[in-house]
């Protein structure tokens, strides 16, 4: 059995980014050379790493891999407008401390208030949030998904924690990881994040996969998918992306997506009418899906 075929042991290191690579390989994701190398970097170094690119261009996809990779849990935070610490953190389960406070009444003896209170504010009360169960579960892999749809009060929260890995509870007090999580923060680039967090990362721009690296990635993840399908799914996937001006270019989910649909119909070879019927696994605006539909037949004779 060969290296990248051993199971890990949980939150593994790895020798060096060829061997982190070939691990990653072996969960399905195809990191090139630059990408493999600031993950292995991340991971020795025990920096939060940020991934911005394009959506569908593989960020959360990574996180998923890098988890599955160190065989450690992965604990996911998806971040969105309006989203403050309490939803990251924790919070307190109410229903169950009523109950507890009623099941203190039924009881029918004299009740301390002040032994009643502290009660509440028990462990089996606390609703541990994803950045606490990360903190409390590690090793762990945390990944802050879109924090670019965060505001920047959130930001600044996060970039407390990440300083210190640790959390205060007034109830419970200070609360450390044991070990720091692999932190994998993800961006769409809809706004700038700030320097500071910036900083206190690694960087790394995720782009679109090249034709032969994308193709590697549908006869990896679909191997059912004919090689030859694969290859003319990707190469018009390519062309869309670089020549077409789409107001949301394909990412490799879609090409996925696609080619697994033309292979449950059966298609051997892609030709206009199956790509034509099919671009709804491939194109999600209707502004999109006209413009193709207008130069597919030009881009299929190309």
């Amino acid at each position: 059995m060969s290296a990248a075929d051993e199971m890990p042991a949980p939150g593994a290191r790895f020798g060096s980014a060829a061997e982190l690579s070939a691990r990653l390989g072996a969960t399905g994701y195809l990191a090139d050379e630059s990408l493999a190398t600031i993950v292995y970097l991340a991971l020795e170094m025990q920096r939060p790493l940020l991934l911005e690119g394009e959506p569908g261009t593989g960020k959360t996809a990574l996180a998923e891999a890098v988890a599955a990779a160190t065989d450690t849990p992965l604990v996911r935070l998806q971040c969105y407008e309006g989203i403050d610490a309490t939803q990251a953190l924790y919070d307190w389960d109410f229903p169950r401390q009523i109950l507890h406070l009623r099941a203190l009444e039924a009881a029918g003896e004299t009740v301390d208030v002040d032994k009643a209170e502290s009660s509440l504010f028990d462990e089996r009360f606390l609703l541990s949030r994803p950045v606490l169960r990360a903190l409390r579960e590690a090793p762990a892999v945390l990944l802050v998904d879109e924090i670019d749809r965060a505001d920047d009060e959130f930001e600044a929260f996060l970039l407390e924690v990440l300083s210190t890995y640790q959390v205060s509870i007034p109830e419970l007090g200070t609360i450390t990881a044991s070990t720091p999580p692999v932190v994998v923060l993800t961006s769409n680039r809809t706004r700038e994040i700030h320097d500071a967090l910036k900083r206190r990362c690694l960087y790394h721009w995720v782009e679109h996969p090249g034709l032969e690296r994308e193709v590697q990635i549908v006869r990896t993840r679909a191997p059912e998918v004919p090689e030859q399908l694969a290859e003319q799914v990707v190469a018009l996937v390519q062309r869309l992306r670089n020549d077409e001006g789409l107001l949301k270019p394909p990412g490799v989910a879609e090409t996925l997506d696609w080619a697994r649909a033309l292979h449950r119909l059966g298609t051997k070879e892609l030709d206009l009418a199956t790509a034509a019927a099919t671009l709804g696994a491939v194109v999600k605006y209707r502004e999109d899906a006209q413009r193709v539909r207008q130069a597919l037949d030009r881009m299929l004779t190309q």
